[in-house]
């Protein structure tokens, strides 16, 4: 349940990896808010990638987080579900799936033992359709979840007196424009002529 204490600062982070699949829900999710939405000074829209222990100097000013993210929570996949506050850290680390998983979990709970973790904290997570496709983009179940976790976070924004307008937000933490969505998945390679299962350059050499 959202607080009635408006937080001074907010930041909103996308974690994941595009290059595999539906990993890159938490990324297409903030990406597309930013394309979207004009939000105001005090909410930091970042693509927090895998990037783990490197967030903790922007949790450390936030007041509130909301966090995007592919999550296994043991669900049908694209089901979307929703932690708050106290939970979040024992969702981050629930079946990990990834690097990046452990990765912002530890970020959470080094926060914790410094003092300065966000007070009030929300995550919006997908179950995943596909993880194993490197170079794929979102299947369509965990790609229609955008728009929905993209209102829950403008609604959790409003309850926090943060007045969305349609528009867009200038950051300089998104990925680069040449791996947004659109342009990735459009100018991916068929399955036929790439490998999908990680970089072929670096696989042993077959006899």
């Amino acid at each position: 349940m959202a607080s009635n204490t408006n937080p001074a600062r907010i930041l909103v982070l996308g974690i994941g990896n595009v290059l595999w699949a539906d990993e890159g829900f938490g990324v297409r999710c903030v990406e597309h808010l930013a394309a979207n939405w004009a939000l105001p000074p005090r909410v930091h829209l970042m693509d927090g990638g895998t990037q783990g222990l490197y967030l903790l100097p922007f949790l450390e000013q936030a007041d509130a987080l909301i966090v995007f993210d592919a999550v296994d929570y043991g669900l049908e996949p694209g089901t979307m579900k929703i932690v708050e506050d106290g939970e979040v850290p024992a969702f981050m680390g629930a079946k990990k799936m990834s690097l990046h998983q452990t990765g912002f979990q530890d970020v959470i709970a080094t926060a914790q033992l410094m003092g300065y973790c966000p007070a009030q904290m929300l995550l919006i997570g997908v179950q995943p359709v596909e993880l194993e496709d490197y170079g794929g983009g979102l299947r369509p179940r965990t790609a229609a979840q955008i728009d929905p976790a993209v209102d829950i976070a403008l609604a959790r924004l409003r309850d926090w007196g943060v007045a969305a307008q349609p528009g867009r937000t200038v950051t300089g933490d998104l990925a680069d424009p040449s791996i947004a969505r659109d342009a990735y998945e459009s100018g991916r390679p068929s399955e036929d002529t790439a490998c999908r299962i990680g970089d072929d350059r670096f696989f042993p050499a077959r006899v």
